[in-house]
């Protein structure tokens, strides 16, 4: 079951999506919740009040020492090891994260 998402999460999700539409990227749903998209690949996404974001090894290690972030755990009870999840509470560097994850899947 998807968590639920405030008003105040969905506002930094499109700040981050619009910051990032001159680049190709596009809105899309994977996995059950709203991501954003380069070509066919996801490079993030809403999860109740957190964004998630497909990192390499050195963002990613800055993202999981942020106060509440962690490694991204679908539901199914496994954690997706490039993806970080990083609370509401810390939006101010999403859109940083946004672009580091673009760097990594764009084509």
């Amino acid at each position: 079951m998807m968590p639920k998402v405030s008003e105040a999460a969905i506002a930094e999700y499109d700040l981050v999506a619009a910051g990032l539409a001159a680049a190709g990227v596009v809105r899309g749903s994977m996995m059950g919740m709203p991501c954003l998209k380069i070509g066919r690949k996801m490079l993030a996404g809403m999860f109740g009040d957190a964004m998630t974001f497909k990192l390499p090894p050195e963002p990613r290690a800055r993202a999981l020492a942020l106060p509440g972030a962690e490694l991204f755990d679908p539901g199914m009870g496994r954690q997706m090891k490039e993806w970080v999840v990083i609370p509401l509470a810390e939006s101010g560097v999403w859109p940083e994260y946004a672009e580091a994850a673009l760097e990594y899947v764009a084509p």
